[in-house]
């Protein structure tokens, strides 16, 4: 496969580049410290944003979008790893399960959102229910033209109090040749309606700014044309959609390591002890070595699923590969980063350690190493299986 970049890819990413160093990376120790980002700040990246084009790029023009497609999409969120979430989230890549919208929805929530005008967020993890989806106890119950919802979430999270939720909740129960099957349905639930608690969770230890919100439905009453695409289909919207979120983790997994291979590999140059730099001593050196390594063999899992994905063949394999290795070679990436900076790279004088605590998160969110290993191991058994 040819992975060189096309000239229109490499204007797009020198240009991002000179944004993220201009009017991104200036704010990250601050909106760390603060735990968020302010208003204005947040305001100011997204109208650069939208004045420069990022803004929703990975929606269709035919929507108001940038219409990249997928490899182009990968390089650019390569590019926004670098920094936190709760920054680079200000240049918007809206929910492409929106694009499940139909009739008013378009007007009320699609557009909205490819504009910058609105926020969402996806609110499908609760407190019993992680991994396991199925578990999940959020109910809506048809009662007339209404469901009536009652549950809770949590870990939604956003960098900034989102204006309406895209939901999923229990519908019904299937039988299936297995036992019983919950029906997930979806829903477009806004923020200030009755019934509906949305308040800030708890500070994450990685990606500190990026805040998580809780979520609470007390017989929550909406109408049948909130739902969002078919009664029952809700996991299968989700799903078409979450295995490009995990080749995204992967790719901004890529620019975090980036970041930190250079910061390491600029220390290891210019940091002396026993009257050389520490770069000339095998336990740095090596170091660089395997960051520089899994780095390219990365970038090359995550660039091999968006190439897949442009032609319509891209698996829950592919992702779930680019999506487990980039992350924990991410996490081996900050540990020896940290090692070769020594006790500077613990102090908040250095990037490095935030960089580390960030690092962490990427192993966990959009299902954590140990669901993407079963997703591996259970495809290579099943030409096997009965």
């Amino acid at each position: 496969m040819n992975y060189e970049l096309t000239d229109e890819q490499t204007m797009l990413l020198d240009s991002l580049r000179a944004f993220i160093d201009e009017d991104i990376k200036p704010h990250e120790a601050a909106a760390d410290e603060a735990a968020g980002v302010s208003a204005e700040v947040g305001e100011r990246i997204k109208e650069r944003a939208i004045d420069m084009g990022f803004y929703a790029a990975n929606l269709p023009e035919s929507v108001g979008g940038g219409g990249l497609d997928y490899t182009t999409l990968g390089l650019m969120e390569r590019e926004l790893g670098a920094v936190g979430y709760a920054l680079g989230a200000f240049i918007a890549r809206p929910a492409e399960i929106l694009l499940a919208c139909e009739g008013e929805q378009i007007e009320k929530y699609l557009k909205p959102c490819v504009r910058g005008e609105k926020h969402e967020c996806f609110a499908l993890t609760e407190p019993g229910a992680g991994s396991d989806i199925m578990s999940a106890t959020t109910r809506a119950v048809a009662d007339g033209d209404d469901y009536v919802i009652n549950g809770s979430k949590h870990f939604i999270s956003s960098p900034c109090m989102p204006d309406f939720a895209i939901l999923f909740a229990v519908t019904g129960v299937d039988e299936t040749p297995r036992g019983e099957r919950k029906r997930l349905s979806a829903f477009l639930v806004d923020r200030d309606h009755k019934g509906f608690d949305m308040r800030l969770g708890p500070i994450c230890t990685s990606q500190r700014a990026y805040r998580t919100y809780q979520l609470g439905f007390d017989d929550c009453r909406v109408h049948k044309s909130q739902m969002l695409g078919d009664e029952g289909m809700g996991l299968e919207l989700a799903n078409k959609w979450l295995h490009m979120g995990r080749v995204w983790v992967a790719a901004q997994c890529c620019g975090k390591m980036q970041r930190l291979l250079d910061l390491s590999s600029e220390w290891a140059v210019t940091r002396r002890q026993f009257g050389k730099s520490i770069g000339k001593f095998q336990g740095t050196s090596f170091k660089l070595a395997d960051m520089a390594t899994e780095l390219h063999a990365s970038n090359l899992l995550v660039l091999h699923a968006c190439t897949l994905a442009d032609k319509g063949k891209m698996t829950s394999d592919d992702a779930a590969m680019a999506k487990l290795f980039a992350s924990e070679a991410l996490g081996r990436a900050a540990d020896n980063s940290v090692q070769i900076f020594g006790g500077m790279g613990l102090m908040s004088d250095l990037p490095i350690e935030r960089l580390w605590r960030d690092a962490r998160i990427e192993r966990i969110w959009d299902g954590t190493s140990e669901i993407q290993r079963h997703i591996i191991g259970r495809s290579q058994m099943r030409p096997y299986e009965n």
